[in-house]
């Protein structure tokens, strides 16, 4: 049977290990639950993997049998063609973690399918939090980095923010100012925004290699936090003497580095300094002997870094939370930054007004803030990509979106989020090459943040690079922990050109962004070449009641994303062969 090493969080041994009549009973407590929000194949995959590992069966759990036993697909099953299994468990995982979160909070057994692997774990509750482990199973098939699971959680409660700020401008969630509380804004380079305290990490072995290695990872965690603009890091020393005030940072990162012969393990933890809560654990293990000290502290802290301090990481999803139920003073301003992301989560347009609306105040009220310029400058650009207000004129919106990129990059020129939005305004304005070099410069300067990296990815397939930019995409589906539709769009784009159309379909319904008309023009070249000619008539009736008049100019606006002619026309293909009349060049 797998089963997680037992260790509480404070290092004290667990209880005993669960017993199969546990386990067995956890799971019907699971798959019964109306808060385990899963199909019924999802289900029955579930129960499969566990009843198996139970049996002391886990060495059969792979891709292949799960197809063939529960899925019922035939002995042509090839896993590395069809990501139905991986799909599945990604499905699970971010399911169970819901159900863990929600109703299972005080569940004896906690059962998870670890990262790569398709065999669960079981281990008892622990009070202080819920663990995860970046660590495989040892008998676990490996699966590649692009079919890991995401890290999911209630995305209702940012989208619900989104639509919240709506009213920023026009009512009182951002207090109307006077000239001299603007004139004094106009000093502030951003307004309050997260701080996280990077505490020295605890040396459990004592040895002068594990003091060397821990004090590195500690350092390597900071310089790779500090790379996210999004959040303010600072270290114990800088706190230690201060006196206490409402501006302290509110989250603390604890390490704990422990090696075991050949093996270390980092354990991580946040924690919300007001009552030692215990917001997220993590634990990443590796081995010492197949890897040089440095490479291993930068791929560990690198992870850290990512988890933590990423858009819809562990400090946002904490404080989109709070803010759903009360912004506090002064933190306006981010909160709209919160709510940008919501948006991005089903890119709706009636969110797309509100989040802009938003910005469009914090800029005023903190023009020094760089990540608001550079997220407004986001906003005109969905505009013009997106097509949400074909009343406009786009010229419009690409303008704002250059000004607004322009000066965010002025204000910082290390901020990713600004350098990304001018990688954008470049990319629409026809110049592609400086559009692809500021990304190479943005993905050097964090090559951590996957929000950056995925959109990076895909302006270079749109160009023509489709294997290394779609790689890029599939690796930020796999690590961004938030709502990642865009870039399940964006993959089925990849399958398309590829000319793989069933996957390409099985990306876009992942990525289901029913309201943004571009993601039903990439659902409907699909379509078309699937044969599929009455779901594809739905799709054009979609178009032509919403975005009237937008597939009378299509060529243009594939042209408009899809930069190499030849890909161009590979794309009209699938929209002509669904229906829609496109005439020749």
């Amino acid at each position: 049977m797998a089963i997680l090493s037992q260790q509480g969080v404070r290092g004290e041994p667990k209880a005993a290990l669960p017993t199969d009549a546990e386990i067995l009973a956890q799971l019907d407590r699971i798959r019964f639950s109306a808060e385990f929000e899963a199909p019924e194949r999802a289900r029955k995959f579930l129960a499969y993997i566990i009843e198996e590992t139970v049996a002391g069966r886990a060495d059969r759990i792979k891709a292949y049998s799960i197809a063939t036993e529960v899925f019922g697909r035939d002995s042509s099953f090839d896993a590395q063609m069809d990501p139905a299994v991986r799909i599945e468990a990604g499905r699970i995982r971010r399911a169970l973690e819901r159900y863990y979160l929600v109703a299972g909070r005080n569940d004896p057994i906690v059962i998870r399918i670890p990262k790569g692997a398709y065999v669960p774990t079981f281990e008892r509750h622990a009070s202080a939090g819920t663990e995860t482990t970046l660590r495989p199973s040892a008998d676990a098939e490996p699966i590649s980095s692009a079919e890991r699971p995401r890290r999911s959680w209630t995305w209702g409660a940012i989208a619900a923010l989104a639509f919240a700020l709506g009213g920023l401008a026009a009512n009182t969630l951002l207090h109307p100012t006077t000239s001299a509380e603007n004139a004094s804004n106009s000093d502030r380079v951003r307004p309050n925004i997260p701080k996280l305290v990077v505490t020295p990490f605890e040396d459990l072995s004592g040895t002068p290699q594990s003091a060397m290695i821990t004090r590195g990872l500690a350092d390597e965690v900071v310089g790779r936090i500090a790379r996210f603009k999004e959040i303010i890091v600072v270290t114990h020393e800088n706190t230690r003497d201060s006196p206490e005030t409402t501006d302290d940072p509110a989250y603390a990162l604890e390490g704990r580095v422990r090696i075991d012969g050949e093996r270390l393990r980092l354990g991580i933890r946040l924690v919300r300094r007001s009552d030692r809560s215990v917001v997220w654990v993590s634990n990443y293990d590796e081995s010492l002997e197949t890897n040089k000290i440095i490479d291993l502290q930068e791929k560990a802290a690198a992870a850290v870094a990512t988890a933590v301090a990423q858009p819809y990481g562990v400090v946002f999803q904490a404080n989109a939370t709070q803010f759903t139920h009360s912004i506090p003073d002064d933190w306006e301003a981010y909160a709209c930054t919160l709510a940008y992301y919501g948006y991005r989560g089903d890119l709706n347009p009636q969110t797309h007004g509100s989040v802009q609306e938003c910005l469009q105040e914090a800029t005023r009220q903190f023009p020094n803030y760089s990540t608001a310029w550079a997220l407004l400058s986001m906003t005109y650009i969905d505009e013009l990509r997106f097509r949400y207000r074909l009343d406009s004129s786009s010229s419009v919106s690409l303008e704002r979106a250059i000004e607004a990129a322009a000066r965010a990059v002025e204000l910082d020129p290390q901020d990713v989020r600004a350098l990304q939005a001018q990688m954008l305004t470049l990319f629409f304005r026809g110049e592609v090459d400086a559009a692809l070099a500021v990304g190479a410069r943005a993905f050097a300067i964090n090559p951590n943040d996957t929000e950056l990296a995925g959109e990076y990815g895909f302006r270079l397939a749109l160009s023509g690079q489709w294997r290394p930019g779609c790689e890029l995409v599939s690796e930020t589906v796999a690590r961004n922990p938030g709502p990642v539709g865009y870039f399940e769009a964006a993959l089925a784009v990849c399958s398309y050109i590829n000319g793989d159309y069933a996957a390409a379909e099985r990306w876009a319904h992942l990525a289901d962004l029913r309201a943004n008309p571009i993601y039903r023009v990439i659902l409907l070249a699909i379509l078309g070449k699937l044969g599929k000619s009455d779901k594809a008539r739905e799709e054009r009736k979609w178009l032509e009641a919403n975005v009237p008049g937008f597939l009378n100019n299509i060529r243009k606006e594939v042209a408009l994303r899809i930069r190499r002619s030849e890909d161009q026309e590979r794309f009209i293909e699938g929209l002509r062969e669904a229906g829609v009349s496109i005439p020749e060049m």
